[in-house]
């Protein structure tokens, strides 16, 4: 399955059109790739979400050489796991029920670390490669933002 690397400067671009026109939903596709964009009423507060409509996440760059020094913030990072849209993260599967994942576990390419609610749809995020998380960097039930660092795999 061929991966999909998301140009967040078009999304802005698509985002300020969505606002400009008035529209509530805006799609583009060209191949295989294909995003939409839709604009919710959340609490009367104006939201965007942005999600690929492709079944793999981004696959985020390896590093080519071990880094020298540590990342100047989290968003910066090579093992940085970035939100693909707008929501609200969870940490498990349901309320009171174990987390996905904590600080320490080893993960597998693919699997659940957490989930994204936006919409009321629960949107799994998976690792986009194996290594052991290091850091958490959102709460549980947190809001968080198209692009935000969620967690760190080394």
């Amino acid at each position: 399955m061929a991966t999909f690397e998301l140009d967040a400067e078009f999304v802005r671009k698509m985002a300020e059109l969505l606002t400009e026109t008035g529209l509530t939903e805006i799609e583009y596709s060209e191949g295989e790739k294909r995003i939409r964009l839709t604009k919710a009423a959340i609490h009367a507060a104006p939201a965007m979400m942005a999600a690929p409509m492709m079944a793999a996440p981004a696959a985020m760059p390896a590093a080519a050489a071990p880094a020298a020094a540590p990342a100047a913030s989290p968003a910066q990072h090579p093992g940085a796991v970035k939100s693909p849209m707008v929501g609200t993260a969870y940490h498990s599967p349901e309320p009171g029920a174990a987390p996905f994942v904590r600080v320490g576990d080893s993960v597998k390419a693919g699997q659940t670390i957490l989930i994204i609610e936006a919409m009321k749809v629960m949107n799994p995020i998976k690792a986009p490669k194996a290594g052991t998380i290091t850091q958490i960097l959102v709460n549980d039930a947190q809001p968080v933002e198209y692009g935000e660092p969620l967690m760190i795999i080394e």
